[in-house]
């Protein structure tokens, strides 16, 4: 598996609220995990690449950020846009009413396109992600009081 690839994921791990990540391709596997600050790589005994099962990765994601609201989290691992199309205005901005049902973004997944809508009435407080930046299932995306 190619070193780019691998950090991308490891961007990605410490992007969201996940503690492990572990993926195929062909005969390539990588494993990555959380634990203690650290992400610790361990690899398929089959694969043979640049990076041993030793090394890892320092973290320094702040967790400790408080949401107030309620959180309207990722149904799916995918790609988060605010917009409908590059050229639109976003579905929402900081400090717009919502009321239930309406779209609020989509999360790409697979080369579709996920319309995601508000669980809740009120005002959004918080846009969590930004644009075109990847997401893990259950991450807050987006605040509403």
């Amino acid at each position: 598996m190619d070193i780019r690839k691998i950090k991308t994921l490891i961007e990605m791990l410490e992007e969201s609220n996940l503690n492990e990540i572990e993926v195929t391709q062909g005969d390539e596997s990588v494993r990555i995990s959380k634990g203690r600050g650290l992400v610790d790589l361990v690899e398929n005994d089959q694969v043979n690449t640049s990076i041993s099962n030793q090394e890892s990765f320092s973290l320094n994601k702040d967790d400790t950020k408080n949401l107030v609201g309620d959180q309207v989290k990722a149904p799916l691992v995918g790609t988060f846009y605010r917009k409908p199309s590059p050229d639109s205005d976003p579905f929402v901005k900081v400090g717009d009413d919502v009321k239930k049902g309406q779209v609020l973004c989509i999360i790409e997944a697979m080369k579709m396109m996920n319309e995601i809508k508000s669980e809740f009435d009120g005002k959004v407080s918080s846009i969590e992600v930004e644009d075109g930046q990847p997401v893990e299932f259950g991450q807050t995306i987006i605040v509403i009081q």
